[in-house]
């Protein structure tokens, strides 16, 4: 089977029953995706916990979404069934907001991953209100790759160094300041510029295509170097800026750098805030 770009339709996954599809429904008012997903999912798809399986634990000056290690990480996919040779396609009821980051980490690890485009709400197939499990397998560790992510020593070097684009990925009223739901202090890092996450999609919630998201982020200043381009990308914990990175990438303008601690790190520190 052919390797699976970024961001799928629905049509495109005829056929592939190769593919293992994950739930990965997270709210940020606290209601619970787990119940969600028992409510009713994708037939066949497994349920994926974005507290458990894709993020660490610490103190609040790491940020609320740490990436785990590659130890951790490795043991969750063997658990969830997920073997390294398992193409994966994610979704949740945001758009992506959720799901990207699991497709994320897998790309930047060489795994064949991919978000189903327009998520849950557009699907027309088979739905079911079973939880889904799969036996657990082994999943090779593989060590995060250099460069995939930065931490705030470097976000703050990128928001004043003018050959990287630093983009927040927040809606514009929480980089301005005007309301700051979550972390402790309004604003955005210095030097960031504002690309919305949601501007990325058409109004039925479907992706923008290529050409389209090339244009948004060529207008920052984005340019790709290889596989790689010039961003770093950041949003509130470092969940829905991985979607802006597969944005970019469906793009064709290679793969930014993303801050996983994001606002809920920088916040909580004394570093400056901008909020114009």
């Amino acid at each position: 089977m052919a390797s699976l770009p970024p961001v799928v339709s629905a049509a495109e996954l005829t056929g592939r029953d190769d593919v293992v599809l994950c739930d990965v429904r997270w709210y940020l008012d606290g209601r619970s995706g787990y119940d969600a997903y028992l409510e009713g999912h994708i037939a066949g798809a497994i349920w994926v916990d974005l507290d458990a399986h894709l993020s660490a634990h610490g103190a609040p000056a790491h940020g609320r979404h740490p990436l785990p290690t590659a130890e951790s990480f490795a043991a969750s996919l063997g658990a969830l069934g997920i073997s390294a040779d398992d193409p994966v396609v994610a979704y949740d009821d945001l758009n992506g907001t959720a799901a990207g980051r699991m497709v994320w980490m897998l790309r930047v690890l060489g795994h064949d991953a991919a978000l189903l485009d327009g998520g849950l709400g557009p699907w027309t197939g088979a739905t079911e209100t079973v939880p889904i499990t799969r036996a657990p397998c082994e999943c090779p560790v593989r060590a995060w790759p250099e460069g995939a992510f930065v931490d705030i020593d470097a976000a703050a070097a990128g928001g004043a160094d003018p050959a990287v684009v630093l983009i927040d990925a927040r809606g514009a009223d929480r980089y301005r300041g005007e309301t700051e739901p979550v972390d402790p202090r309004p604003g955005h890092i210095p030097g960031a510029v504002n690309v919305p996450m949601t501007d990325n999609l058409d109004p039925d919630g479907s992706f923008a295509d290529a050409a389209t998201l090339r244009a948004r982020y060529g207008a920052e200043g984005v340019k790709a170097a290889g596989g790689a381009n010039n961003a770093v990308v950041y949003c509130g914990s470092g969940v829905s800026a991985c979607m802006d990175a597969l944005a970019m990438e469906r793009a064709g303008l290679g793969r930014p750098a993303v801050y996983i601690g994001s606002w809920s790190q920088w916040s909580h520190t004394d570093r400056p805030a901008e909020t114009a």
